[in-house]
């Protein structure tokens, strides 16, 4: 008992620390799913620059870059903390070890970030070929949050922290040639709306973000295996874009960063709420003339 009081006092003192130093989520603990890259990796950037401890995660492939972020984040005086864990999301006992090597670190956990995701492409490769129809990974990417709520839930209660999922703006409008995709953000989305009643007795947030286009390594190679990259980029900057006056760029890992960070240190009256950070590409009429198909598609 001795031992929890001190770490008690421990943990308000730095917190009391942060506050004064203008810092926005200091000795918080968190975990970000996929926070090597893109929006993840801001989100660990910028929790750890307001003084938060994050346990962050992404495949053995992702290991030298993992690492190499956590000794960059240490090395840089840093108020808070980053440590790396190395997590196939598709893996149970990965999503339990995550969890618990989270909690012998620090003692607690403040806020779950379930960034981890992927796709395919953003066009068919040909008739019958499309491979975002086809790639059922993707749905198990989408339904391993359960897992992570799992194994999360029984620390958040204890704090009365906060779940955020990323989710995307196509799961309230649609995308052409990715019916998976859509499919299992629609999910996320609604799901964050169904766990947040459930988790609202324990006072629990649960929250979500649906960016639009926003600039990652993952965009990138998407557009890079595009027939033409060039107008595949100029594309997404298009759809920021109606006659001129909205944003007419894509959107920063930095600027999703600031909006998880709004969601876990600031919006203490939020929760089921689904954050959409487009730059206004779901505003005004877009252009609806598509090629028709040269061959029919069975679903």
């Amino acid at each position: 008992m001795k031992d929890q009081l001190d770490v008690g006092k421990l943990g308000r003192a730095v917190r009391t620390a942060g506050m004064a130093a203008g810092l926005r989520y200091p000795g918080k603990v968190a975990i970000v799913t996929g926070g090597t890259r893109g929006i993840g990796e801001g989100i660990l950037r910028e929790f750890v620059r307001q003084g938060a401890k994050v346990v962050f995660c992404a495949p053995g492939s992702e290991g030298e870059r993992g690492m190499a972020l956590q000794k960059e984040l240490e090395d840089c005086g840093a108020p808070g903390e980053a440590h790396f864990e190395v997590c196939d999301v598709l893996c149970e006992t990965d999503i339990q070890t995550l969890v618990s090597v989270t909690v012998e670190l620090y003692g607690r956990l403040d806020c779950l970030v379930n960034n981890a995701g992927g796709r395919e492409s953003f066009e068919g490769k040909g008739c019958g070929k499309n491979r975002d129809y086809l790639l059922f990974q993707t749905w198990d990417l989408c339904f391993s949050s359960f897992l992570y709520f799992q194994y999360s839930l029984p620390h958040l209660r204890k704090t009365k922290g906060n779940i955020i999922n990323i989710s995307s703006l196509v799961s309230v409008m649609g995308q052409k040639a990715a019916v998976t995709y859509v499919a299992t953000k629609g999910a996320v989305t609604a799901m964050t709306k169904a766990m947040a009643i459930d988790e609202s007795k324990y006072g629990v947030r649960v929250n979500s973000i649906s960016p639009g286009n926003i600039w990652t390594p993952m965009w990138e190679r998407l557009a890079n295996e595009s027939a033409n990259p060039e107008a595949t980029i100029q594309e997404g900057k298009d759809a920021q874009a109606s006659a001129l006056w909205l944003l007419g760029r894509m959107g920063t890992p930095a600027e999703c960063a600031m909006a998880a960070l709004y969601l876990a240190a600031d919006a203490s009256f939020c929760t089921g709420m689904n954050l959409i950070l487009s730059g206004g590409a779901e505003l005004d009429y877009g252009q609806k003339s598509h090629p028709t198909a040269s061959c029919d598609f069975a679903v």
